[in-house]
This record gives C-alpha cells, structure tokens and sequence, in this order.
C-alpha cells in the first residue's frame, strides 16, 4: 500500500504569533504535506492577516498551503489553494475560477453522490470527515467507509479526517486515501505539535510497510 502523507489542518482558534512558531516547529519536525487555514474567525480581514501570516511559513517547509472558504484571503496570502465546503455550486464556482492556477479542494462531503459530484466538478482533492464538529478520539466511521471506497475506485486524491487521538492516524491511512488529515490529534497533543507529526509521520510509515510494524 502507498503511503498516506500528512494533511495538517489548523486551530478553530489562534493567538497569531505564538501560534505561528508553534507551527513552523511542527513542519520543521517530519513530513508534512498540506496546510489548511481554517481558523474560524467571522472577520474576513481577520482571517486574510492569519493566512497572510501562516501561509508564508508553510511555503518555506515545502508545504503547500489552502486557505478555507475565502478566496480573497487566499490569494492575498498567495496560498497555493481554496478549500471549499459549502456545497457544489461553490466548488463549481471555485474550480472554474481558480484553475489551474490554483488548487480548489472539496469538504462538507456527506454522502457518495456529493463526493461524485465533487470529483465531476474537477475537484483536486475530496476531503471526508466535518472539521466543524467536534472531534472524537477515533474517525468517524462514515469518513472511513468513504474514504475507503473513494481511495479503491476514483483517481482524485482524497483526504480522511483523523480522531482526536493521534493514534487512529493509522485507521485513516488503512483506507489507501492518498492524505490523513489531522487537527486536534496535532494541537491538542500532550507532547506538543511537534511531538505529534514525529507520531503520525512513524504511524504512516508503519502503515504502508507489509507487516504494520513501525521501525525502531
């Protein structure tokens, strides 16, 4: 099995500053593959100074970086893409305005017609899991059934949302989806952010060796 590379999502809520070293220390701690500002803040100038901030960070450690649902804020930032959860029309929209330029994602899926629809609206990447529910120590099982049948049968790559506990990273990755996604597993981290991705990156590395086992 390929192996799942990291889909980093941010806080619901920041203090900017330490915040941001908080970050480029966990980037700086193992692979890293996407970065999602989804801070939920109902300022968009709010949020164009937060993506401003963090995307630039992410651009330095090789991290692609989305800002999600403002586009404006994303190309002030010059983040690399858009994610967008609000249903299909906006990623429509998003796809035939952005691309190729930019990366447009899709969340809010629910269902596998919504995930078809997506993926036939040119969507970059599908994303399963609800990053505005609170989240429970393992993934919830309908973002595993998804992200399993999507993985196993569509080409666009797809992201599965983790638990809580850092250590279901390993259930997510065990659909094949090309991304994890983590958030409160990362941040919420007893070890720290850091701490954490070091976790994940040695999970995911167990996960796609034959025998499950992680190395010394």
């Amino acid at each position: 099995m390929s192996r799942s590379r990291l889909f980093l999502i941010t806080p619901r809520s920041i203090d900017l500053e330490p915040f941001a070293a908080e970050l480029d220390e966990a980037l700086a701690a193992g692979d890293v593959a996407s970065l999602l500002v989804a801070v939920e803040t109902t300022s968009e100038a709010a949020l164009q100074r937060i993506a401003e901030r963090l995307v630039p960070i992410a651009q330095a450690r090789g991290v692609a970086a989305m800002v999600r649902g403002d586009s404006r804020a994303a190309a002030r930032a010059k983040a690399d893409g858009l994610h967008v959860d609000t249903g299909i029309a906006g990623i429509t929209d998003a796809v035939e305005k952005f691309q190729p330029k930019s990366f447009v994602g899709a969340g809010g899926i629910k269902t596998r017609d919504d995930a078809m629809a997506a993926g036939e609206a040119g969507a970059d990447y599908l994303l399963f899991g609800m990053i505005d529910l609170p989240e429970a120590p393992e993934p919830h099982r309908k973002s595993i059934d998804l992200g399993h049948w999507w993985a196993s049968v569509f080409e666009p790559p797809c992201v599965v949302l983790a638990g809580a506990d850092i250590e279901s990273v390993t259930d997510a990755a065990g659909t094949g989806a090309e991304f994890v996604a983590v958030r409160d597993a990362v941040w919420a981290h007893p070890e720290g952010a850091a701490a954490a991705i070091r976790r994940a990156n040695l999970l995911l590395d167990a996960a796609a060796t034959p025998n499950g086992e992680e190395d010394a």
